[in-house]
């Protein structure tokens, strides 16, 4: 059966259409039955036209027409043809592009009707989210949804034309692939033609763009779609989207300079945001210290500051012992700190940092005669001096300090930051800036203290630097001290993306392996494709991967993830929308030759 056909969308018409007779088509927004005239607001994608029934515009008030129009509810999807017509004076609607104009309608049909909606479809409308998305279809018709949506495929735009305009070819990778340890849990597919053996779906495409290297392919991207059974939070998802770079015969600059120009190419024709490149350099190891994280925050001061060596001969004995026994005391300066916090708020402050993993926490007040604490007393008034120097510290300020092993003592200071950054006000909000950085040279391994052995920080196939090379034959402590040829791009204190220089000689990544405690046999089961690769000529390269998700959510100033990807899943990994997970039949897991545990 035929429909009117629609001719112009629901945000396009304006007094430059007036007198056209066009047809349209949309959901019913909202409606209003004043008497003798029936107002319909009409939704598409592209926004609201206001349809107009009634006696004094083309209709009695008893007519077919009429009777149909009061018929209308909520969600309805229908097709209206009419003519544009300007609306009367005092009822311009300025807030609607198409605010200027009516369409005075003539005929209607109704395709669809709809059940009540399970909320209004309003971007006012706060709405639960497992709601949201258990009527996923229903969410997305928002204005706010169709703009998130529409804002990452451009972004999606401009990347594929700045990469395609620099030379890079786009090659899809296989979604169904070999599990092989990248440091989070694989999704696993059994194979019905191979009882007993699984696919894997991909965490990354980090071997294939390797291979597409050693296959001579020289510049590649895609789009990825990537896959991780890990525990979430607010900017993970079980499956998620990558742009993924891969470049041969360059070294870490190149591909950083070519990131920077991408991302500048990006906020301009997506936020028209212009950015300053290149981006500041700060090493891993600097960061920490000063930051207290890898991924640092930079948009305020509040930055921490190692007294390690000035209290290392101190009469108070918990400082003293830590840095015996090799650990840091730091601290940050808040400033005006003795004005603003009491000292119940000071205790508070105590219970926080317990909180994010420290032991406890110092204070010093400097008030009108000097330093005030509990701990002062146990400090000479050179120590105190000269604590207060390096910390830049003055009058009202309060100096908060923990004391630990490096990592426990800087992580524990950097949540402690974030929380005095957000409750003093010191983050910029909007329009907030941007301030992106590079985190450069990591280690290249840490040591897990759970299975006693080293771990790569990045992934096993990151290269170290050349000049640390010869340290990959030490043992113990002396790989702690190896750094990586990796680099991770900060915005705002989120990470939006990763990469390194690869390791392009069999031999490097045999050592590797070994160092991460594979055994040979397990290594040629495991990678022994791509080891078997590296001996036909493979390039030196490198690449960098970047969460489009992210990027989205943050560019767009949204909360979750969840908010730019159309169909996303809970944080427990379910789907509302569909119950998945779900079980199967009987007959599926004994054609798959499974059994199912309890």
């Amino acid at each position: 059966m035929g429909f009117l056909k629609r001719t112009h969308n629901c945000g396009e018409l304006g007094k430059k259409d007036r007198g056209k007779e066009v047809i349209l088509a949309g959901w019913v927004h909202r409606w209003r039955d004043h008497g003798g005239v029936v107002f319909i607001d009409l939704r598409d994608r592209e926004g609201i036209t206001q349809l107009v029934f009634g006696r004094n515009r083309g209709a009695n008030t008893d007519s077919p027409l009429m009777e149909k129009a009061r018929t209308l509810r909520s969600e309805y999807v229908i097709a209206v043809k009419g003519k544009v017509e300007m609306r009367p004076a005092g009822t311009v609607n300025p807030g609607l592009p198409t605010g200027e104009i009516e369409l005075v309608v003539e005929s209607v049909d109704i395709l669809n009707p709809s059940l009540t909606p399970p909320f209004e479809i309003s971007d006012d409308n706060e709405v639960a989210d497992e709601v949201r998305m258990k009527y996923r279809y229903m969410d997305l018709r928002r204005p706010k949804m169709t703009r998130l949506l529409a804002f990452r495929g451009k972004v999606c735009a401009v990347v594929r034309d700045f990469l395609l305009e620099k030379g890079f070819m786009e090659i899809e990778t296989p979604m169904l692939t070999k599990s092989t340890p990248e440091g989070a849990r694989d999704y696993l597919v059994p194979s019905r033609i191979e009882p007993g053996k699984f696919f894997a779906l991909p965490q990354s495409p980090q071997l294939f763009k390797q291979l597409l290297m050693v296959g001579g392919m020289d510049r590649y991207f895609q789009v990825a779609r990537c896959f991780r059974d890990e525990d979430l939070r607010a900017d993970r998802q079980p499956e998620f989207t990558q742009i993924d770079i891969e470049m041969s015969f360059i070294e870490e600059n190149d591909i950083r300079t070519l990131t920077e120009e991408m991302v500048k190419d990006i906020l301009k024709k997506t936020i028209d945001k212009d950015i300053s490149i290149p981006f500041p350099r700060l090493k891993y190891d600097d960061a920490y210290a000063r930051y207290g994280t890898d991924k640092p925050d930079t948009r305020f001061g509040l930055e921490l500051v190692d007294i390690s060596s000035l209290v290392r001969n101190c009469s108070f004995k918990v400082f003293r012992d830590v840095v015996e026994k090799k650990g840091i005391v730091s601290g940050m300066n808040v400033t005006g700190g003795a004005r603003i916090f009491s000292r119940s708020e000071i205790d508070g402050l105590t219970d926080l940092a317990k909180e994010y993993g420290a032991k406890g926490l110092a204070w010093i007040k400097i008030g009108e005669k000097g330093p005030e604490s509990v701990i002062a007393k146990f400090f000479s008034k050179e120590e105190l001096d000269a604590i207060m120097k390096k910390m830049n510290a003055g009058k009202d300020d309060l100096l908060l300090f923990v004391a630990d092993k490096a990592r426990i003592a800087l992580e524990a200071l950097s949540s402690l930051r974030l929380y005095m950054g957000k409750k003093l006000n010191l983050i910029p909000q909007a329009p907030c800036p941007y301030n992106f950085l590079w985190v450069i040279d990591p280690p290249l391994f840490e040591y897990n203290e759970e299975r006693k052995g080293w771990d790569a920080v990045h992934h096993p196939f990151t290269a170290p630097k050349e000049e640390d090379i010869p340290m990959l034959d030490g043992k113990g402590d002396s790989l702690r001290g190896i750094r990586s040829r990796a680099y991770d791009l900060v915005m705002n204190g989120v990470e939006l993306g990763g990469g390194s220089i690869r390791i392009h000689r069999r031999s490097l990544q045999e050592k590797v392996f070994e160092l991460l405690g594979a055994k040979s046999e397990a290594t040629s089961r495991e990678f022994g494709f791509l080891l078997k690769a590296l001996e036909y000529g493979a390039p030196p390269h490198g690449g960098i991967a970047f969460g489009l998700d992210r990027l989205a959510m943050l560019l767009t100033g949204s909360a979750s993830i969840r908010d730019v990807i159309a169909f996303p899943k809970t944080q427990k990994a379910f789907c509302p929308l569909t119950d998945a997970p779900a079980e199967i039949s009987k007959e599926k897991t004994e054609e798959l030759h499974l059994k199912i545990g309890k």
